[in-house]
């Protein structure tokens, strides 16, 4: 059996993780780290990360809560030497650097979007991309629900890489195109962010060519997607050296 320390365990994601993990034998909540500290949960649940008894046997955590807690989150596997994995998105760049510098001590595991679908999706789309290269225009259309704070999502950022580093990391990204009067450049990419009712995640990528479009598309139903990818990565790095880990390699 592992063991998870669930950091945002009050959270959608966190909620839906434990709900998860009830059901399975294999993998277990043995203690949740949150802001907000409610008794709904089978497992004690404590505010700060140094509350945390050493007591408690933790194998890796699972991180869906808020970029702020990126330091506490960080300080406790250094100081455990415990496996992350890091599903929160919307990170700064000191705080991607933290994570970096993290992975000298532990095995951290980072993606966008834990969705396997998603992630396949990507591949899609850098071998259209390198296919199609500037005969296409590329624009992504993300929609999330409406408590969604950052746009556009991790997830449409991670596919614009993507696709960029396969065309050698020429493309601009535009989000706003109502400021300007301008012709589409062939070195754009476009995004855009669409905030509405209780979507879980969409995103459509789409080539647009002369007489034909191509569009690449993944729909996410449930949380319950992403919170089998976090298990999932959790289980694949806990016995992993030190180092950063991604969706590509457990793939």
């Amino acid at each position: 059996m592992m063991n998870i320390l669930l950091v945002g365990c009050n959270g959608k994601m966190g909620t839906t993780i434990a709900r998860i993990c009830s059901e399975r034998n294999d993998i277990s909540i043995s203690c949740g780290l949150d802001v907000t500290k409610k008794d709904n949960m089978p497992f004690p649940i404590y505010t700060n990360e140094k509350q945390i008894p050493v007591s408690i046997s933790i194998d890796a955590v699972i991180d869906f809560s808020h970029p702020s807690g990126v330091i506490q989150t960080a300080n406790f596997c250094k100081r455990r030497k415990s496996p992350l994995v890091y599903a929160t998105t919307g990170l700064d760049k000191e705080s991607n650097k933290l994570l970096d510098e993290l992975s000298d001590f532990v095995p951290v595991f980072r993606s966008a979007n834990m969705s396997l679908g998603v992630n396949l999706l990507i591949k899609l789309c850098k071998n259209a991309a390198s296919f199609l290269k500037e005969d296409f225009d590329i624009e992504i259309v993300e929609k999330h629900h409406n408590q969604k704070i950052d746009a556009p999502s991790g997830t449409a950022l991670k596919i614009a890489d993507e696709i960029n580093s396969t065309l050698d990391n020429e493309m601009n990204y535009v989000y706003d195109r109502h400021n300007t009067r301008n012709k589409r450049s062939k070195k754009e990419i476009g995004m855009h962010s669409i905030r509405g009712g209780n979507i879980v995640g969409e995103h459509d990528v789409i080539f647009a060519g002369l007489d034909e479009t191509i569009t690449i598309s993944h729909g996410a139903y449930s949380k319950d997607v992403f919170a089998q990818g976090a298990l999932r990565a959790a289980l694949y790095i806990k016995d992993k050296t030190a180092g950063m880990y991604s969706m590509d390699d457990m793939l």
